[in-house]
Parts: structure tokens; sequence; C-alpha cells
């Protein structure tokens, strides 16, 4: 793609409508790759979404971070209108920001909104693109969210895709959702990964614990009715927030186990930290996902993890891990009253999920697979 010699220090400007703290598992992952960056001696600039209480410029672990007035109500969450106020003011800034600022490439967080910016800035500033996608962005992949704008933006995905100099997927599964629902491009295959010293396996405690956005697709109500049965002597733990939030917690209060709220955690937060590497089993019930960061977060931390047998998940868990399908209560409890009732099967998972992420999702690697893109 770019001159080898220019891979001693590359400019490379970054953009993202959500970037930590916010948003969901494409932020983080957005984070740890322009942090992989600067490790390797590149600079790189973010320009992402504004939010209350937030500085609207910062320096972090050497990213210099921009962030562009919008209208957003909630951290965890942001709907097509928010997003469509992301590309109106990052338009608005980049017009002035790239007259002073030049950069070798744009590394792009998803096809929609924000590859509408870096279509725009190609045309008017000639600096090329590469796209992350993430899920949300694609046709097909969420059901509940997007299904009416993806309807509208079909003809703008397709521009968008062919004007990159490649597409960068975390899932084989997204791969396919890609050339069958918008077309045949570019496609390279790079895993979301960890950095696998920030979770550890810890002392276990006897907890089931359950993280991300409280959508329906998501699973979580099969979590608590498949635990409802019985008390089995460990307590349910659900991390995050969303439109779900009273109906799960109804659901809680006629469960015989116990199941306790955190609402949103911060997943650089000590709490979340303490919280994951002291559970378990980990269960993600989702319908839908690409790469789960939450997923691979989980195993890094040592937890038996329980997963939907759909999209994404089976290729992250490999073997060390259970999948039930989608929806299924009474597979998922069969697969929880299972891992519950051998411990050794319990501490085996648990082994598993650590050795598959020091092996295949050390960000310190992938890192170096981004940067081979440049090339």
């Amino acid at each position: 793609m770019l001159n080898p010699k220019a891979l001693k220090k590359l400019r490379i400007l970054m953009l993202n409508y959500e970037f930590p703290p916010l948003g969901g598992g494409a932020s983080p992952v957005s984070y740890e790759i322009a942090k992989g960056y600067v490790k390797l001696g590149h600079s790189v600039d973010v320009v992402t979404m504004h939010y209350k209480g937030l500085p609207f410029y910062e320096e972090k672990d050497g990213i210099h971070i921009y962030r562009v007035r919008c209208i957003r109500k909630k951290k965890e969450m942001c709907t097509t209108l928010e997003m469509f106020t992301y590309v109106v003011s990052a338009k608005h800034f980049l017009k002035a920001h790239l007259k002073t600022h030049n950069y070798d490439i744009n590394h792009t967080h998803f096809i929609i909104p924000t590859g509408i910016v870096s279509l725009w800035a190609k045309k008017k500033f000639g600096l090329p693109y590469i796209i992350t996608s993430h899920g949300s962005d694609v046709p097909g992949y969420n059901s509940d969210r997007f299904k009416l704008a993806h309807f509208f933006t079909k003809p703008l995905l397709r521009k968008v895709c062919n004007g990159a100099k490649i597409i960068i997927s975390p899932s084989s599964y997204l791969s396919e959702l890609i050339k069958n629902k918008i077309g045949n491009y570019k496609i390279k295959l790079i895993a979301n990964g960890v950095e696998i010293s920030k979770f550890m396996p810890k002392k276990k405690e006897k907890i089931i614990l359950s993280t991300g956005r409280l959508l329906k697709r998501k699973g979580f109500q099969y979590l608590i009715k498949a635990v409802s049965d019985k008390d089995y002597g460990y307590m349910v733990h659900i991390a995050g927030d969303g439109p779900m939030m009273n109906e799960l917690k109804v659901l809680a209060k006629k469960s015989k186990t116990k199941v306790f709220f955190h609402g949103w955690l911060n997943n650089k937060s000590q709490e979340y930290k303490n919280l994951l590497e002291s559970a378990s089993i980990y269960i993600l019930a989702s319908e839908k996902e690409n790469a789960s960061v939450s997923l691979l977060e989980a195993m890094s931390a040592g937890c038996a993890v329980i997963t939907t047998n759909v999209s994404g998940c089976p290729e992250t868990v490999g073997e060390a891990g259970l999948v039930f399908e989608p929806r299924n209560i009474t597979e998922l409890r069969n697969k929880i009253n299972y891992v519950i009732k051998n411990s050794s099967k319990m501490v085996a998972l648990q082994k598993r999920a650590r050795k598959r992420i020091v092996e295949n999702y050390d960000w310190n690697r992938l890192i170096k697979k981004y940067e081979g893109m440049f090339q």
C-alpha cells in the first residue's frame, strides 16, 4: 500500500465515532490498536465523539485524541441520528485540521458512519484509508438496531468499501457477511485481541458473570431464566446497561439463583478487573457477535466460558469453551449444570481458555499484522 521505507514512522489518522470511555467492544479495540501503533514508533491522532465531562483534546498513552462536538445522550449507546452528528462535526473539524496536519494513512473503524467521513477526506485531500469493520456496520448483522438504516445505506456502503485500500474483518463470519451483503472487496482477517497481562487468572469464586449492552439480542433474559429454576449455589453478576434493564430486573426477582446488576462498568476499572478475574464462569448468550472483546477478556482471566454456537463466537472460543443454541434456555441450563457439577471439567476449561488467548489473541502479535497492511 505505502512505501515500505515510510514504515520507519507513519503519521496515522484514526477515525472512530466511539473511543474510550464511549461505546462497546469496538471502542477498546480501536484504542488498543492506536496504542500499539504508538509503541511501534508511529504517531496517531484520533478524531472521535465528544461527550459531557470529557476534554475536547487530550493525550493518552502517546495518542492525540480530538473530540468533536456531537449530540450523544448515553455513554454506552449511540443512535443513528447521533452518529450522523459525528459525520457532520468530523467533516467540519477535518476540513481545517487537514490543512495543517499531514497523514500517511487513515485507519477507520466502521464502514458507516465513520467511513463516510473517510471517503470524503480521500476525495477532498487524497488521504488513503483502510477500514476495520465491527459488525453493526454490516447489513444482516444486527436485526434490532440498524435494520432500517441499512435499508437506505447500501449504495453508500458500497462506495465506502470501494474507496478503501483494504477492509479488515476480525472474524471469518463477518468477512463472509460483508461479501454477501455489500460486495466482494479485498478483505483481510485480523482477529481482535487482548493485552494478555491485563486480565489474569486468580482465585475463583462462585460467580457466573455476563457483561455487555443490555439489548434483546444479547440474551441476558435467557441466562436469567436458565438459572431461575433453583439455587445453583452461584451468584449471577450482570455488568452493563441498556434498554432491557428494567425488564431484566423483573425477571431476576423471580429467580431462585440470586442475580446482581452492576450497571455499566468501564473495562479499565479495578471493579471490572476484580469481578472478571474472580468469576468462575462467563456466559455470552448473544444471538449475534462478530469477535467479542468481552469474551476474549473473560478467557484471558481464566473463566470457563459458555457462549452461543453462531456468528463469531465458535471461532473465538474454539475447543476452549462450551456452546449452545441461541435462545435455548434448556440447553444453556444443562451446560451450566454440567460445568458446576464437574469441577475438573471447569478447571480444564479455565486453563484452555487462558492458553488459547496467549497463543492466538495477544495484541502485541496482532498489531504487527495491522502494521503489515500499510506495506
